[in-house]
């Protein structure tokens, strides 16, 4: 049987694996992104026959639904075989700042006022899903990507887009978490 992991990982390891990724991604033309995996399924439903956007040639990235599977398979394989169970250790100066915006201590990763089913299933949680999910479906698509295609493989690529769509997001992270967030809860 495996050995329980006690710690998380190095940074270098998934840093050196991230980069393993992106060299040999470069290397076949390829680049990264997550969010395109929807098109791609949709495409491969028969999508195209009722809007053009998906109209495109999906077998040439079927490569991107072999990775997606990969990250529900080990997702799967790391928490069930590779975990502790034990809850995420979060340090008091974060849990502080979590109280000082309103929010209860933290059972394991996530406040439960942010990611109880409890809270899904009130009018103001299932608003904010939505509402939520809306703004990050159409924000991919403004900007051309998902926050993992333009941080990993954009900024590999040293494309200026990238930077620009980085910066904004983690702008917005902030603006969310100082000024919005407050306001809502």
């Amino acid at each position: 049987m495996l050995e329980l992991i006690q710690e998380p990982w190095p940074w270098y390891v998934s840093g050196t694996l991230i980069a393993g990724t992106m060299f040999i991604l470069l290397y076949f033309g390829k680049s990264f992104g997550f969010s395109s995996n929807l098109r791609i399924i949709c495409a491969a439903c028969g999508g195209g026959k009722y809007v053009s956007f998906f109209e495109f040639d999906w077998r040439n990235q079927m490569w991107n639904l072999v990775f997606l599977a990969g990250a529900f398979i080990g997702g799967y394989v790391s928490s069930e075989y590779l975990s502790n169970h034990e809850p995420v250790k979060i340090s008091q100066e974060t849990i502080s700042d979590i109280a000082a915006l309103g929010f209860s201590a933290p059972s394991n990763a996530q406040p439960a006022e942010l990611s109880s089913w409890e809270s899904a299933f009130t009018l103001k949680g299932f608003l904010i899903l939505a509402i939520g999910g809306l703004m990050v479906g159409f924000g991919t698509r403004y900007a051309g990507g998902c926050t993992s295609g333009h941080a990993i493989s954009g900024l590999s690529n040293l494309q200026f887009p990238s930077l620009i769509a980085v910066i904004g997001f983690f702008g917005g992270g902030l603006i969310m978490t100082y000024f919005i967030m407050p306001l809502i809860f």
